[in-house]
């Protein structure tokens, strides 16, 4: 007599936003200051933005002149810190009118665009948890 086939395995609990794990407080705030990825210039400080769940599309992360020549291709993001103030970034910058959104980047090594921020909606910046670093 063969042994028992083992019981089947569970179903994967869904797992945590990969981004989002440990950076995020009660109150929905970022918990550590949020870096670029690049030069590790600091963007925005602890407690600075709200964790926010959007679906965003942004071009493929490249400097800028590089993003210009290249042209094309892009990500479609769904975790965000969202910035209700302009003034609260340490360090950011953006691009020139694409339509009626600007794209955001570091200010010290223009890598991005790690954020979007449309025209019609004057109080709100999104930054995408994947293209930023945390400390």
């Amino acid at each position: 007599m063969e042994p028992a086939a083992p019981p089947p395995a569970p179903p994967a609990a869904p797992a945590a936003a990969p981004g989002s794990a440990g950076l995020v407080c009660a109150q929905g705030r970022n918990l550590r200051a949020v870096l670029c990825q690049r030069c590790g210039s600091r963007v925005l400080l602890p407690g600075a933005a709200t964790f926010a769940r959007r679906e965003l599309l942004l071009p493929a992360m490249r400097k800028k002149a590089a993003a210009a020549a290249a042209g094309g291709g892009g990500d479609v993001l769904r975790e965000h810190w969202l910035v209700r103030d302009m003034f609260s970034f340490e360090n950011v910058g953006f691009t020139r009118d694409v339509g009626n959104v600007k794209f955001l980047v570091c200010a010290d090594c223009e890598a991005g665009p790690i954020g979007w921020h449309c025209l019609d909606d004057k109080d709100s910046f999104y930054v995408a948890l994947e293209r930023v670093a945390h400390e």
